[in-house]
């Protein structure tokens, strides 16, 4: 079976696996009381060991992108900075009574939203706050998310100052006609700049996010912002699959479906812009990202201490993640846990001394051990089954392994499973088969994004 084959037989509805059990299986938890006991117990076992991540939810935007399934908020209006910023400091306080000590920060990362829509001031004023109260780590990796149209100057120095080193534009098509159906009008001299300027304070890492499968996508446009983007050298690339499920977000109401290409378009629009990184001298790590051969993120691929979670690819192993903001992720080895997505629920929790976590799950030691293949298997490539899972593997999961086994994108000798390079590509499918929770009859339909 060839490569236009194998893609067209795995591009089913599958998760990330940015956890596992993944979020469809939590459960709605009416207090919070059974997330601060594992977190309480598990803060005081790896904190000073390994340090914490901490992840903060900025989600306003001046503009609705009609492809997005983030939680946002549409708002012209910058005094709601302020409340938002009071809440946060609130949030942070309530994890801060739960924790034995200060925190060992060893990586945040400002996501949205659009981080960039606060002010430079206000973004100082937010991360001053946590960090006088917190150790940061001495091989930390603070990061944050801009919108290229509106990163300044004035963003990129403030954040340089307080110890951000990366930074990820979200560049996603640079094709006018795509760019007008999406709404996100956005000059490539708008990303030049941004580049630019971030190289010249002092960034060692720029990095970039694409979509390919977006409406009025073409061969020829995906060839032509892939060319202009790695022209600027960007050190990573996540070229992710346009994931459209209007049933969460309304935004992907706004365009004709019709405009989205078909299955075997995408299938040629990922195989475009794969040949084209590739040939440009950036490796494929896995899942979506690609990386120059001078990054940490291939360097950790190859030596084997890649990680990942709620933030995608990583070099930083933490276990413990802290999520602050509306509809905010923490994970700890024992459990997750999602704040209130609606803004005023997410107020109000805080407000009341609260954690804002309205969904969560406690972990099982199965659940522990299974995630841990499923990292293995997106980080390294390749995992090793205990022996108590051993009759899992082989009378619940041998069934769906063997047809990846048949078609060359795993190896499966005794309790050892390898992916193949012809199986980088189906990291998704792949882990899924592990997935004891996963619905598998017809009368359970998957409302996950497609894997390719």
């Amino acid at each position: 079976m060839n490569h236009t084959q194998l893609l067209q037989k795995y591009n089913v509805p599958v998760p990330r696996y940015t956890s596992y059990p993944t979020v469809p299986v939590w459960q709605d938890w009416a207090n919070d009381a059974a997330w601060r006991g594992v977190f309480v117990q598990d803060f005081a076992q790896h904190n000073m060991q390994e340090g914490i991540s901490l992840y903060i939810h900025l989600p306003f935007c001046e503009r609705l992108c009609t492809y997005c399934g983030c939680n946002k908020k549409i708002t012209t209006n910058h005094s709601v900075e302020t409340t938002y910023i009071a809440a946060l400091h609130r949030e942070w306080d309530i994890w801060r009574s739960l924790m034995d000590g200060k925190p060992v920060i060893r990586e945040l990362h400002l996501g949205g939203g659009t981080p960039t829509f606060f002010s430079p001031q206000n973004l100082q004023l937010l991360l001053g706050y946590i960090l006088k109260d917190a150790i940061v780590h001495p091989q930390h990796e603070f990061s944050f998310e801009g919108h290229p149209n509106n990163t300044t100057t004035e963003h990129l120095q403030a954040l340089y100052n307080m110890g951000f080193r990366r930074v990820s534009y979200g560049v996603q098509d640079n094709d006018p006609v795509v760019q007008h159906i999406i709404n996100r009008i956005q000059p490539f001299a708008n990303v030049q700049r941004a580049t630019e300027e971030a190289r010249r304070i002092g960034y060692h890492s720029v990095n970039f996010d694409l979509i390919y499968g977006l409406p009025r996508q073409t061969t020829e446009s995906i060839t032509r912002t892939v060319s202009e983007v790695v022209s600027l050298r960007p050190d990573r690339v996540a070229f992710y699959s346009y994931a459209h499920v209007p049933w969460t977000s309304r935004g992907q109401r706004l365009f004709d479906e019709t405009d989205l290409p078909n299955a075997t378009q995408k299938l040629a629009l990922y195989r475009t812009g794969h040949q084209l990184f590739v040939q440009a001298g950036y490796h494929d790590i896995g899942m979506d990202h690609f990386a120059l051969p001078a990054d940490d993120l291939y360097i950790a691929r190859q030596e084997g201490w890649l990680h990942r979670n709620f933030m995608g690819y990583t070099t930083q192993a933490t276990q413990i993640l802290v999520g602050l903001g509306v509809s905010a992720i923490s994970t700890t080895p024992g459990a997750y846990g999602q704040n209130a997505k609606a803004l005023q629920d997410y107020y109000d929790a805080v407000n009341a001394g609260i954690t804002a976590i309205g969904k969560g799950y406690l972990l099982s030691a199965t659940d522990q051990r299974i995630g841990r293949y499923i990292r293995e298997i997106s980080c390294l490539g390749h995992t090793c089954f205990a022996v108590e899972d051993m009759d899992y593997v082989q009378y619940e999961c041998l069934p769906r392994l063997q047809p990846l086994v048949e078609d060359g994108l795993v190896s499966l000798t005794g309790n050892t499973l390898v992916v193949t390079d012809a199986g980088k590509n189906f990291i998704r499918n792949i882990c899924s088969t592990l997935d004891q929770y996963l619905p598998r009859a017809a009368t359970q339909p998957l409302r996950f994004s497609k894997a390719i």
